[in-house]
């Protein structure tokens, strides 16, 4: 069987032990029957002797039976404990593409129903190795008595046997399909504990999900189930009952065909008895090893499925140097992946992009653009099919894979939040911590004590804030933040935009955000923009005029500079206090989109609040925007706030 060979392969030298304690178990069983039928068929006997052999037959067992079973339980959980960690192993070690196309109700039914099966198997192995060692034994014994007696016990048990089999090998198939069920079944299990608050707020999707989903899997997992272990209960059944009309012919048919004395017939009807123990214990155990046996089938298909794809090497990595400026280049890299309801596979790229230290570069996009996908290609959990990655002009590839993730600190939408602060131990942790906690508005709701989290059951927003905490914490070269300000509230998502993120960058750290925030778009380095898999960068220098005109309709400010622009914001330098409802008349060299937008910029820059964008050809635009000059702060904050 699988199972045993399984077993096996973690200590062969501990399972033969067992074994061989098993069959001593068996032995000292056995001849407590001999040692019986010799005292109740005997006379002269010596009454302390055969005392003597029944007491030492008792330690025997018990000291036999102890050992089996303590050395299979030490052998199997050891089995379950290196299979439980390699696949644990595996899972970290394929590609996050595989790994999301497995799924996460297969990859859990295994870790925890099929191990749990492995391990009933476990407990009775013990069980199954002593019961068959007394069942060869009690045979033995027979065959010594009379060997008429145990070739027709033999012919029985071959009759028992064969149709059994007939019988396990329908249940095996039923328990089969039923496994099969489960991994659905997981899925809709999910989906009712993630979904709950959704189904708990529509009636008829609560109905639905029931009648055409959950129920549906339950139902054919319960049949499968039931038609399994009901064919496994006759066949038990059917075997006991073959023991009984064994026992009959020797009692009423034998005798009219064959002389045997009582005491041969008394012995073999006792030890047939006996064997009842130990067989239905077998066949009874033949279930669990069913399950078991299934149960590592789906274990061992995963292995395949997992050892299918190319493993990532997970190694140590050098400690990263957090304060050195890096560069990051992507040449030529693509993705492709398998999106439903589309006929063809989503390609991102080819992306040709460079990185420097200490930018904020806004990557935006609409739904489903790609955003999140080349996040991944950057930080290296999705592995480009086609170009290369260089950081600092070094090549990255499968051998410096995990040293590159490592200069990285992502908080995706999917974010998973730890409540132990792990692989950031040091003694200063729960210090450092509970500044940020401060920093960050939780200092009333979470604690810090030993590296542990107080609470983590908080909003979303307040989540996120944790989990920046943790991000903080790591001290990467490299941030990325997925559409981390799309759950905070509008002061906390200014203080985002405007404080948190301009003080990574004054630490030397280069930030990716992905937003759709366009109101914070001009406090970006670089806008990039992705558009079904193909990214463009919005940031270039043009030339343009600017004529500010003021409210009587006379320009007294016109210049001609080469000033950053890109689709969503113009800066702008101006030294003169300007009046409200000025005009501003900008001439660019090729059509450029310009959206409302509020500009903040230092000294001797303007407050500007974009009005009205006006296109009068397709090289100029007309912008009618409220100026205020910097040394007005409380007449700007009134204009930003209309």
């Amino acid at each position: 069987m699988k199972v045993v060979r399984f077993f096996l392969r973690t200590s062969t030298s501990l399972l033969i032990l067992a074994i061989l304690a098993g069959i001593i178990c068996g032995l000292a069983n056995t001849s407590f029957i001999a040692l019986i039928n010799r005292v109740l068929s005997s006379q002269g006997f010596s009454v302390n002797l055969m005392a003597a052999a029944f007491f030492g037959l008792c330690i025997l067992t018990l000291i036999s039976r102890i050992v089996s079973e303590v050395l299979v339980t030490r052998l199997g959980q050891q089995s379950i404990f290196n299979l439980r960690i390699e696949l644990s192993r595996r899972i970290l070690t394929i590609p996050l593409r595989q790994l999301e196309e497995l799924g996460a109700p297969r990859l859990l039914a295994t870790l925890t129903d099929d191990i749990a099966a492995l391990t009933n198997a476990v407990i009775a192995i013990p069980i199954i190795c002593i019961s068959i060692a007394s069942l060869a034994l009690c045979f033995i014994y027979i065959a010594w008595l009379s060997w008429v007696v145990f070739l027709l016990a033999a012919v029985f048990t071959a009759l028992g046997l064969a149709t059994y089999q007939l019988l396990a090998v329908r249940a095996q198939k039923a328990l089969r399909q039923a496994r099969n069920q489960q991994d659905s079944l997981f899925k809709h299990l999910r989906a009712l504990m993630e979904g709950n608050k959704e189904l708990k707020l529509h009636q008829s999707r609560r109905e639905s999900f029931f009648s055409q989903l959950l129920e549906p899997t339950a139902t054919t997992y319960r049949n499968y189930s039931i038609s399994g272990y009901t064919l496994y209960t006759i066949a038990g059944s059917w075997g006991e009952l073959l023991s009984f009309v064994l026992i009959g012919l020797l009692l009423f048919a034998l005798p009219l065909i064959k002389y045997i004395d009582t005491a041969t017939l008394t012995g073999c009807t006792i030890t047939i008895l006996y064997t009842l123990g130990p067989l239905n214990i077998i066949l009874n155990s033949v279930t669990l090893m069913g399950r078991a046996e299934i149960a590592y089938g789906k274990i061992e298909s995963l292995g395949v499925s997992l050892a299918a794809v190319e493993k990532e090497k997970l190694v140590k990595s050098p400690v990263i140097q957090t304060k050195v400026s890096s560069k990051l280049e992507f040449k030529g890299i693509t993705h492709s992946y398998y999106r439903e309801k589309e006929d063809n596979n989503f390609t991102l790229g080819p992306i040709d992009l460079t990185i420097n230290s200490s930018e904020i570069i806004f990557l935006i996009g609409g739904n489903g653009s790609g955003k999140t996908t080349l996040a991944k290609l950057i930080t290296g959990l999705y592995l480009p099919e086609k170009g290369e990655i260089r950081l600092n002009d070094q090549l990255i590839t499968e051998e410096n894979r995990e040293y590159y993730r490592q200069h990285f600190s992502v908080i995706f939408t999917d974010f998973y939040l730890f409540e132990n602060l792990l692989g950031l131990e040091n003694a200063a942790l729960d210090e450092k911590a509970h500044n940020y906690l401060v920093a960050l508005q939780l200092d009333h709701k979470v604690e810090v004590k030993n590296g542990s989290l107080s609470t983590v059951a908080l909003s979303q927003g307040q989540r996120k804030r944790l989990a920046l905490l943790t991000s903080y914490l790591e001290d990467r070269p490299y941030y990325i933040f997925d559409e981390w300000a799309s759950d905070q509230d509008p002061i906390f998502k200014e203080l985002f935009y405007t404080k948190l993120l301009p003080e990574l960058k004054k630490r030397g750290k280069t930030v990716i955000v992905i937003t759709h925030d366009d109101k914070y778009f001009y406090l970006a380095d670089r806008l990039l923009k992705m558009n079904y898999g193909n990214l463009s960068d919005l940031q270039m220098r043009l030339p343009i005029t600017i004529s500010v005109i003021n409210a009587n309709g006379n320009a007294f400010l016109e210049q001609n500079e080469t000033l950053q622009v890109n689709n969503t914001s113009l800066l702008f330098l101006l030294s003169q206090k300007i009046n409200i409802d000025t005009l501003i008349h900008v001439s660019l060299p090729m059509p450029q989109e310009l959206r409302l937008f509020d500009y903040d910029q230092p000294l001797y820059q303007a407050y500007a609040q974009v009005r009205e964008v006006k296109r009068e050809d397709s090289t100029k635009f007309i912008v009618r925007a409220s100026i205020i000059s910097k040394s007005n702060p409380k007449s700007s904050g009134e204009v930003m706030k209309k």
